[in-house]
């Protein structure tokens, strides 16, 4: 296989996102050669993109709020809790009228997590933005929509520029985790780690929701189907950290594989994000499902709740699922 010439084949069938969780919502509302290849792929991208822009700026010891154009924003890191104790469990079903507490095993147990300082995309990214992205690594399109990496629905909602989640301004769907994966590493990011992104989420606030504890309404977020597709970007109140769509619109890829908070966020101490980690992540995408957060158009409340965690395939393009881009924070240099 290689980065090739354009030549996508989509299908006409979606593939309809079967993870047993949201399934349950449902009934409870009352291998190393393509690790290599996608790393040449990654690594092209960089270069491509380094060609296009200059150098970035080292930064100051003091960290603006914002980044020089203003599309992410600096959150500083901290120590905070994810998950719920198995004790709470009850409450939370009273909360989301969820009777099955199958619902609620994966945001167990509660642990402690640190993390340092990163930039976060204000909005997710849009179909204007990602347009860029393929128009300037056309050699990439065949490796992204090969059976390897897409179930087949790459970018298909193009095909129709009259449907509302083609508007430029609407959130890009129908990609898979590899093409948001190397879209950020193009543009000089990566995707949110999962403690990140809650953290970000949270802007700021110990609540269920990231405008606080009221249940969502068609004022706060774009969920349910209250709208029936996707919103414009800015298309409701930001959380405390003025990001937007942190809940609802569509589901963000996140950099994780998933898994059981175990296995990646609990050390006993403090987890800290690892940049070695990162770059691991990014090279090694054969998982077979990664995480994804922030529920969709088509969500439950609980899909919205801070604290909900899913799961998504790799090579699942789908309407519902986009992304947005964190970056690391450049420490400031030790005084001597």
């Amino acid at each position: 296989m290689e980065c090739g010439s354009l030549a996508p084949a989509f299908s006409s069938q979606l593939t309809a996102l079967s993870h047993t969780r949201l399934s349950l919502v449902a009934q409870n509302m009352k291998s190393a050669p393509a690790s290599f290849i996608l790393f040449f792929c990654l690594a092209a991208a960089r270069e491509t993109q380094a060609q296009m822009d200059p150098a970035p700026q080292r930064p100051d010891a003091t960290l603006p709020s914002t980044n020089t154009d203003g599309s992410m924003v600096l959150i500083h890191g901290g120590t905070f809790q994810m998950g719920i104790d198995a004790a709470d469990v009850p409450r939370f079903q009273r909360i989301f009228r969820i009777e099955s507490s199958k619902l609620f095993q994966d945001e167990l147990p509660r642990h402690t997590v640190t993390i340092k300082d990163f930039y976060m995309d204000k909005n997710l990214i849009t179909n204007t933005e990602f347009k860029r992205f393929v128009d300037a690594n056309q050699k990439l399109i065949s490796l992204l929509t090969s059976e390897k990496f897409d179930n087949g629905n790459y970018l298909q909602h193009w095909k129709k520029p009259d449907d509302e989640n083609s508007k430029p301004d609407h959130p890009v769907v129908n990609v898979n985790w590899h093409a948001a994966s190397l879209y950020c590493r193009w543009a000089g990011k990566r995707l949110p780690t999962e403690a990140e992104w809650e953290f970000a989420a949270r802007g700021g606030k110990d609540t269920l929701f990231p405008w606080g504890d009221e249940q969502p309404d068609e004022t706060r977020a774009n969920f349910a189907e209250n709208v029936g597709t996707t919103t414009p970007v800015e298309a409701y109140p930001p959380n405390g950290f003025d990001l937007y769509d942190m809940a609802g619109n569509v589901w963000q890829f996140l950099s994780h594989d998933w898994t059981k908070y175990p296995d990646h966020a609990v050390t006993g101490t403090p987890q800290r994000v690892n940049q070695e980690a990162l770059e691991v992540a990014a090279i090694h995408p054969n998982a077979v499902r990664k995480v994804i957060r922030g529920g969709s158009y088509a969500g439950a409340p609980v899909n919205l709740w801070l604290e909900y965690r899913d799961s998504h395939p790799a090579n699942g393009s789908q309407p519902f699922v986009g992304f947005r881009c964190a970056k690391s924070a450049a420490q400031p240099t030790p005084s001597k």
